[in-house]
């Protein structure tokens, strides 16, 4: 397929964390040391392969759904894509301007208000003062956040940060955008608003990678699926089939631990 159709391409990509134990036998002693001195590392010979050797094409104009157990490394994958981290083999590229809501709050200052961390996160996502202005009463407007937008943004709630964060990114209108766990957060209202906005980019024809829990969101935004469990790619495909084996072996194992644990306990 031509490079022209490509959004995003994963090449045989890994990513490995380091596990730092430390020498403490006490919680106070963690937090003496912690706020008092400086911990003394015993070692770093536990590591943990969060991806290992993962490779896909997402195309312009797909919506592409991860799905995975906690900890399966879906949240690492946007962070790779949007370059917040970078993988230690293999390779990543992306084809297009990209918005990514990754952390609630992150790329914003604490200290700053509302309006100035739009005009802020604006620059970061490329555009310049008189672009950002074009767009401000529509990120102010569908973030609902109008009579607290001169309020420091230390003061927000989550589901306020995430509302913000989220206006600033689908209203600055990329090429690519990135969404981790946004439909999860804020109010019924501000939810249904949210997957309403993403259908009509949807329509625009926007690539787009969410990664949620909510299955149902999944489903019925998603026009393909990719299941990420233990460093690797499960399954591939429409979103119907992929979420059947998912939940399907989760729904086993889950069972498989309770009768595990009522056992240990006979």
């Amino acid at each position: 397929m031509s490079d022209n159709n490509k959004a995003i391409v994963f090449e045989n990509v890994k990513k490995t964390y380091a596990n730092i134990r430390y020498g403490y036998s006490s919680i106070s002693e963690i937090i003496r040391n912690k706020f008092f001195a400086k911990g003394k590392v015993i070692s770093f010979n536990n590591e943990r392969n969060v991806l290992n050797g993962v490779s896909f094409t997402i195309n312009k104009g797909e919506t592409v759904g991860l799905v995975g157990p906690n900890g399966a490394g879906k949240s690492t994958m946007l962070k790779l894509i949007s370059k917040v981290t970078c993988p230690n083999n293999g390779k990543i590229n992306v084809f297009g301007s990209l918005g990514a809501l990754i952390e609630v709050g992150a790329g914003f200052h604490p200290e700053l208000t509302g309006r100035e961390n739009i005009y802020v996160n604006g620059v970061l996502l490329g555009l310049n003062r008189k672009e950002i202005k074009k767009k401000y009463d529509e990120i102010v407007e569908f973030a609902g956040l109008k009579e607290y937008i001169e309020i420091p943004v230390k003061r927000y709630s989550s589901g306020m940060f995430v509302r913000l964060g989220f206006s600033i990114i689908v209203c600055i209108n990329p090429d690519i955008l990135l969404i981790d766990e946004a439909l999860a957060v804020g109010d019924s209202e501000f939810q249904k608003k949210s997957l309403q906005k993403i259908q009509d980019l949807k329509k625009d024809g926007k690539t787009m990678v969410l990664v949620s829990h909510n299955m149902f969101a999944v489903e019925s935004i998603c026009t393909r699926c990719i299941w990420i469990e233990n460093g690797i790619v499960k399954q591939d495909g429409h979103p119907k089939e992929v979420l059947k084996g998912y939940l399907g072996s989760h729904e086993i194992k889950d069972k498989e631990d309770i009768f595990n644990v009522i056992r240990k306990g006979d």
